[in-house]
């Protein structure tokens, strides 16, 4: 599934080889997709970024066509911290030295990751509708429970989740994907890009590597948060937040004041119009919010 006017290569980053599609000219700009979802996350912005800059965006170990290694016991496999080391990885593969990263989701919580172990690495850091590990996890009530379910759901040990998932794979992520959007349906996701997140739903090791993530998340993710947060290390980056008005960090009461404890440069706007998914949803507002910030 190519993004008009990228190309596509497989890179060796260590001990996983990475898919990953690239496109445009200018400083680089790499792009991190989100669960549970590919690099067509991206498929509406990135050749309007490409303008400007030489993007870049893989597949996250485990997902689209990059390799899916199988977990470890204390889930360091997909821990954000050796995402983020793919990314840096792929970096070197590259022959950059710097990048500005954009993530949604899981590839933010890589990104910001990543922006805290490798901070020589990140110009500027875009976050899109999340708030840290550490912190949304001790924002739970029972509203946001109930919507991000998925968070203890994916995290029981396995195989639980994978065996329900592999009854209807497909079926289930569609439902996560409509519930997650302001129309409550599939509408905002282009067919392309629909068939790119549902056809992973059905490689079991796909399905094991989404749970792995989600595990290591609510354990190793969780307490590398925690540990950061107490020694008082922040982000050295200048840091733009976007999240969604109807989405997940708009429930846990002040966002943009939580990543204010993060770092010292952080700047944020909401968009009205979307749910989750604001580069498919609103992907003109997401360009307003978020492109001004990396011309700077």
């Amino acid at each position: 599934m190519a993004i008009e006017g990228f190309s596509q290569s497989r890179i060796s980053v260590g001990d996983v080889t990475l898919s990953v599609h690239r496109g445009g000219s200018g400083p680089a700009m790499i792009l991190l997709h989100g669960y549970p979802q590919t690099h067509m996350a991206w498929h509406r912005v990135a050749p309007v970024l490409a303008r400007e800059f030489d993007v870049i965006i893989p597949d996250l170990r485990g997902y689209g066509e990059s390799d899916a290694p199988h977990d470890d016991a204390e889930h360091g496999v997909y821990a954000k911290r050796r995402m983020a080391q793919d990314v840096v990885g792929l970096m070197e593969a590259l022959g950059l030295g710097r990048a500005h990263v954009i993530g949604h989701d899981r590839g933010a919580r890589v990104a910001y990751r990543m922006a805290l172990d490798h901070p020589g690495r990140v110009d500027r850091l875009g976050i899109v509708e999340i708030v840290p590990t550490a912190d949304f996890w001790a924002a739970w009530s029972a509203e946001l429970a109930l919507k991000a379910y998925h968070w203890t759901f994916l995290a029981q040990p396995a195989p639980l989740p994978e065996n329900l998932i592999g009854a209807d794979g497909a079926g289930y992520v569609a439902r996560t994907l409509a519930s997650w959007t302001l129309a409550s349906d599939l509408s905002p996701f282009s067919p392309e890009a629909l068939d790119s997140y549902l056809r992973q739903a059905g490689d079991p090791a796909r399905v094991a590597a989404m749970c792995a993530d989600y595990r290591a998340g609510a354990t190793i993710d969780r307490a590398l948060d925690e540990a950061d947060r107490a020694a008082g290390r922040k982000i050295a980056a200048p840091v733009r937040f976007v999240w969604g008005r109807h989405g997940f960090p708009a429930r846990t009461g002040d966002p943009l004041g939580i990543w204010r404890h993060w770092a010292e440069d952080v700047t944020g706007a909401e968009i009205d119009g979307c749910g989750h998914f604001a580069m498919e949803e609103a992907p003109d507002a997401f360009l307003a919010a978020m492109l001004p910030h990396f011309r700077g």
